[in-house]
């Protein structure tokens, strides 16, 4: 059986995973990701009970008990190369046997939700609305460094290349669905396409002292549509936990709020209790 080399799966001398800094026992079955460490303190305050709280890097963990159910949250940090750490990380933590460094043969799938925020496309999604991403197009080209491609909706991703005309430089993007079984759990939500973006300005379209070099990219974004699905919103991760959660045959979901509006550059007033909605709405459909 194959040994998983020291290098390629590191492990402190507290049997934990290196970045996370959590043990085996560490984690629950369904999971909150949500980028900003901050935000685990707001959700944790809504658990009726905490059963574990850890900080190490940027990373996050609090796991609290939210009407009988065990969930826990985890912060990540922005962007899908901190997603690559995390749900790695997490499968490992579930899927590998630390002692013997062999992957298991019974393997268990995590529920993993990512609560984030975003911008979105069409002026007609409000402020303080909540969307979810049906599929995920990641312009990050992380999924192009691993060798299972099995998740790949590669019509979605040849129909939005043709459309958008992609400059071959950006390398191309790839895109991936989100897991029926939680898609269903929200019913009452907008769903769509969600961008993934390698950064936050120029690669969103947005122009300080640097100019773009993709002009036109919201308009062209707007203007997508696949199966009766538009392009909602921007942000910086779900390609890639969608990528990695579901080639490693776990189910993820995320949920963004709008925050910002790109087509009427206007942006949310009442921030804080639009996240705090969210993550009720969250919660209490983990929890049913």
């Amino acid at each position: 059986m194959y040994k998983i080399s020291d290098t390629e799966l590191i492990i402190t001398e507290e049997k934990k995973i290196y970045h996370l800094d959590l043990a085996q026992n560490q984690i629950s079955n369904d999971i909150i990701l949500v980028g900003d460490p901050s935000r685990v303190e707001i959700i944790e305050k809504k658990f009726d009970k905490i059963c574990f709280q850890h900080s190490h890097r940027e990373f996050k963990t609090c796991i609290g008990e939210y009407k009988d159910k065990k969930i826990t949250v985890i912060s990540t940090g922005i962007g899908t190369d901190n997603i690559d750490i995390v749900i790695n990380e997490l499968d490992a933590l579930v899927n590998i046997d630390f002692d013997t460094r062999t992957i298991k043969k019974t393997k268990k799938s995590l529920n993993l939700y990512r609560v984030g925020t975003s911008g979105a496309i069409h002026k007609s999604t409000l402020l303080d609305s909540f969307v979810i991403s049906k599929y995920a197009i990641g312009f990050d080209n992380l999924a192009h460094f691993y060798n299972d491609k099995s998740v790949l909706n590669n019509n979605l991703s040849k129909s939005f290349t043709e459309h958008t005309n992609w400059p071959i430089e950006f390398g191309t993007p790839y895109s991936v669905n989100a897991s029926v079984n939680l898609l269903n759990k929200f019913s009452n939500i907008p769903t769509g396409i969600t961008i993934t973006s390698p950064g936050f300005y120029a690669p969103q379209a947005r122009e300080l002292r640097l100019k773009p070099s993709f002009e036109n990219l919201n308009n062209k974004l707007s203007n997508f549509k696949y199966s009766n699905n538009k392009i909602l919103n921007f942000e910086m991760e779900t390609s890639a936990l969608y990528f990695l959660g579901r080639t490693l045959n776990h189910n993820t979901l995320t949920i963004c709020a709008i925050l910002g509006n790109r087509s009427s550059n206007t942006y949310s007033e009442n921030y804080s209790q639009t996240m705090s909605n969210l993550i009720d709405l969250v919660l209490d459909k983990i929890s049913d």
